[in-house]
This record gives C-alpha cells, structure tokens and sequence, in this order.
C-alpha cells in the first residue's frame, strides 16, 4: 500500500499531496490586488518551493490547470508562464475562466507533477 503525504494541511484543505511518484498541489495563489503579472510570478514561485520540498520541480509537471477572472488577461499570463517553463518540458495545460475565491485574485495554478 502506498502511505498518502500531506503538507500543510489545515481542516481543509493540504497545500501539498504526495502518492507514490505523483505530487498535487493545491490551487496557488498569491499577492491579491496586484496585477495579473505579479500575482503570476508570485503563484510560479510558491509552485517551485512546494515542488521543491516534494523532492521534484516543474521539469516534471505533468498537468497544469489556469483560472483567470477574465480571459482578457490570457496574454499577460501566458507571458510569464512561458518564460517560467524550461523548453521542452510542457506540460498538459488547461486554462479558463472563473471567478475565484475573492475579487483581489485574478489567476489561480492547480499544478500535478511526478517525482
């Protein structure tokens, strides 16, 4: 049987899951009211460290999955994560719209990557 990892967990939610080979992270995201770029980077950021402390990195992100409060931003978005990804190591991506958890966020990463 494969034991089940949790991080930072509260009566909630866990903001780090591991089973077996396979890491899932919460939804990321960060400095709300700041623009799309920067709460961007801040949500990559918090990414990397929790990737990180799972003994693995976005080389190994297997799918990624974005909500943006209005697809108007894609753009400005997209420009971050492609400068983030390495080449080559894509993952399967998926990104829509939806209203998030309050007005101040306005991009949201839902990351699940292999050791």
């Amino acid at each position: 049987m494969t034991d089940i990892i949790r991080k930072h967990t509260n009566d909630r939610m866990s903001q780090l899951v591991i089973h077996g080979d396979t890491v899932y992270l919460a939804g990321q995201v960060a400095n709300p009211g700041a623009s799309v770029t920067e709460q961007a980077k801040g949500c990559l950021e918090q990414v990397d460290a929790l990737l990180a402390e799972a003994g693995t990195d976005k080389t190994r992100i297997l799918q990624a999955v974005i909500w943006l409060d209005d697809m108007a931003d894609f753009a400005e978005m997209n420009a971050v994560w492609d400068a983030w990804v390495p080449a080559g190591s894509g993952p399967a991506r998926a990104c829509g719209e939806a209203k998030l958890a309050t007005p101040d966020y306005k991009v949201e990463f839902i990351i699940t990557a292999a050791k």
